[in-house]
């Protein structure tokens, strides 16, 4: 993966990428070391037993939920085609609309996606059955990664902690290590993207660790970290990358709005510069101009960024719902972005500039984001942890 590429997923707040970079790389390793430093105010051992304890709970949940939405969404999927069904017909499609709806695309699409129409009139005269499959698939990849995470590894976790702490009690007099290992539980969800059933999913977790808490400050805190984590995961940095690339026009009369890989792409610049991109003059155009013209420039960018999908043919999948509100922003941001590109005296430059000031950016929100996670919020904890335990320890290991 080029480094275009990878700056492009992790700008992505829709996607797990910038999660990940967070979570797995900055936000845990930056926790575990401030676990162990406040623990290590009351002891060495209370610091030994709370970075373990950490270590599995951070790593051990990550796995679950990250992990998870592969693997029991393709089980899943795996299931609904046996009993006859492609899970790839979107439910969606049900709500019949005047350019899009099941019975709508079974008509207009019958002659040129036959096999696709095949899936469509299967799950419409079996509606109730198919819809009935969708709502056990969400269930399951939903239900048992809250239970995984929410329940079950804080219980297995306590439960590891007891006997390490009996083993301390009995030898006060030796300094016992432990060297920890633990297996990451898989989980997945299906139905809605990746990210919208990890925000499910973390709903879930809080209300599991919460109810798992071992006495009322440890679940106080509980609640009220795994709440502000959610805000910082999913929501804080959708908004900042907003106002990130609005100070960037203000700042430096650079229009950074589109994703950086494609701004990049030396084909778009040159058919901006061209006026070459043919792209539907309204939201009400949106459909007929993907069918009228799946070969065209802007439909590629459709297939590529707004998660439009094509068959082998070139024709429009008819098990797919189009989303005309993300593709008329799209249409928008394009539109905006060539007319600052062609007021510029060099495209190519301005390009560059943008995709320089778009990293920088996205830098720059996975930086502020990481260090809030990572930094600050385990901070404000320690420092709430203190004012109303008295104690600077973990809150679920004191007696």
């Amino acid at each position: 993966m080029s480094l275009i590429n990878i700056i492009s997923a992790v700008g992505n707040n829709r996607g797990i990428a910038p999660l990940f970079v967070r979570d797995c790389c900055i936000e845990i390793p930056a926790k575990l070391g401030l676990t162990y430093n406040q623990n290590l105010k009351d002891s060495k051992q209370m610091a030994n037993n709370a970075v373990r304890e950490r270590f599995i709970d951070e790593y051990g949940t990550s796995a679950i939920w990250m992990g998870g939405p592969v693997v029991l969404g393709s089980l899943c999927n795996k299931v609904i085609k046996k009993c006859g069904y492609n899970a790839g017909v979107n439910m969606s499609l049900f709500k019949e609309r005047k350019d899009q709806g099941i019975k709508y695309n079974i008509e207009k699409f019958k002659e040129k996606a036959p096999e696709a129409v095949k899936d469509l009139e299967k799950a419409s005269k079996n509606k109730s059955k198919y819809q009935n499959l969708q709502a056990g698939k969400f269930a399951v990849t939903t239900l048992i990664p809250i239970a995984l995470m929410g329940f079950i590894l804080p219980k297995l976790n306590f439960k590891l902690t007891e006997k390490i702490k009996k083993q301390q009690e009995a030898n006060k007099k030796t300094e016992v290590k432990n060297n920890i290992s633990f297996k990451g539980l898989a989980s997945t969800m299906a139905n809605m993207s990746n990210v919208n059933k990890m925000a499910v999913t973390d709903g879930g977790l809080t209300i599991g660790r919460v109810w798992t808490g071992r006495n009322r400050y440890e679940q106080m805190e509980l609640g009220f970290k795994n709440s502000m984590m959610m805000f910082l995961n999913f929501v804080f940095p959708i908004y900042l990358a907003k106002g990130l690339d609005k100070l960037s026009m203000k700042l430096f009369n650079t229009d950074v709005n589109l994703d950086p890989k494609l701004m990049n792409d030396s084909e778009f610049l040159k058919a901006i510069k061209n006026g070459a991109i043919e792209m539907p003059k309204s939201r009400e155009d949106v459909i007929k101009f993907l069918d009228k013209n799946p070969n065209n420039r802007f439909s590629k960018l459709c297939e590529e960024y707004c998660g439009v999908k094509y068959l082998k043919n070139r024709v429009r999948d008819p098990r797919e719902f189009v989303d005309t509100r993300k593709i008329n922003d799209f249409t928008k941001e394009i539109e905006k972005f060539s007319a600052e590109v062609r007021k510029s005296n060099d495209i190519s430059k301005y390009a560059k500039r943008a995709v320089r000031i778009k990293s920088a950016n996205i830098a720059a929100n996975v930086g502020i984001s990481s260090f809030l996670l990572a930094v600050a919020l385990p901070e404000l904890i320690f420092f709430l942890r203190e004012k109303i335990t008295g104690s600077k320890a973990e809150p679920g290991l004191l007696q």
